[in-house]
């Protein structure tokens, strides 16, 4: 696999390959997301217990679920950068880090708007939401650090750090409805069980998880090849790659 993948440590060759990614990932991410949201939103039963309230689920929990596996795909990239020295696993990672805390912030305000009528109030210190909490401090250290230091390498080495570190709070976030008493009702998804929603509520819901997960592919190899051509400007490629642009 790394010998697959070390060519596309060279800049160029990264930003081309990102190019040739990214209409797939958005016209996937278009599909999947309009699929799931108007099958969730208009189509879906409604709720024995929560009436039509319920339907946020449709956008909170793909992008609750999400902001961990972003999280993680920031980690990977900001190890392979600190151990094997790959500057575009560090862009890669750098990309990632605004587009996680944005969705992490979409969970943490669809689950309060969720949260008022079902529990009567918008926020409760619940050990759930108070690790989603961490985890969008995480991306903002994260951020903070990049946009810290003048030196790009020692940002990249210092925000690595830190993103390696924060991937602890993954498995809590998890597993907080299972190890504390937690007013956040427990996962519906199930992997090795059967799953506590009925088919109709769930197909649309792992539609809109695969969505949004392409959704943040698409917006991150959108970020990756503006890191790329920033870092890269003197670059001769880059430079005649501006000078096609401008002719055409």
């Amino acid at each position: 696999m790394w010998k697959w993948l070390h060519p596309y440590a060279d800049p160029e060759r990264a930003y081309q390959l990102a190019g040739k990614l990214l209409p797939w990932f958005s016209i996937l991410a278009l599909g999947l997301i309009l699929t799931g949201t108007i099958w969730g939103l208009m189509f879906a039963p409604t709720d024995y217990q929560q009436g039509d309230s319920y339907r946020i689920i449709f956008i909170h929990v793909p992008a609750a679920s999400m902001s961990m596996a972003a999280y993680m795909g920031m980690a990977i990239s900001a190890f392979i950068g600190l151990v094997w020295q790959i500057k575009a696993a560090d862009w890669a990672a750098a990309s990632i880090a605004p587009i996680g805390a944005v969705i992490t912030f979409i969970a943490l305000f669809t689950g309060a708007t969720w949260g008022k009528p079902m529990w009567g109030t918008w926020w409760v210190w619940d050990a759930r939401l108070t690790s989603e909490l961490v985890l969008l401090f995480l991306y903002l250290g994260v951020i903070s650090l990049y946009a810290s230091f003048e030196d790009k390498v020692l940002a990249a080495r210092a925000a690595g750090i830190l993103a390696i570190v924060g991937v602890i709070n993954i498995p809590i976030i998890k597993y907080s409805v299972e190890w504390w008493s937690s007013l956040h009702q427990p996962s519906t998804i199930k992997i090795t069980e059967e799953s506590a929603m009925p088919t109709e509520m769930l197909i649309p819901l792992l539609i809109n998880i695969f969505g949004f997960g392409m959704m943040i592919g698409a917006l991150t190899l959108v970020r990756f090849r503006a890191e790329v051509l920033a870092r890269n400007g003197m670059r001769p490629w880059v430079r005649k790659l501006a000078q096609e642009q401008g002719a055409a």
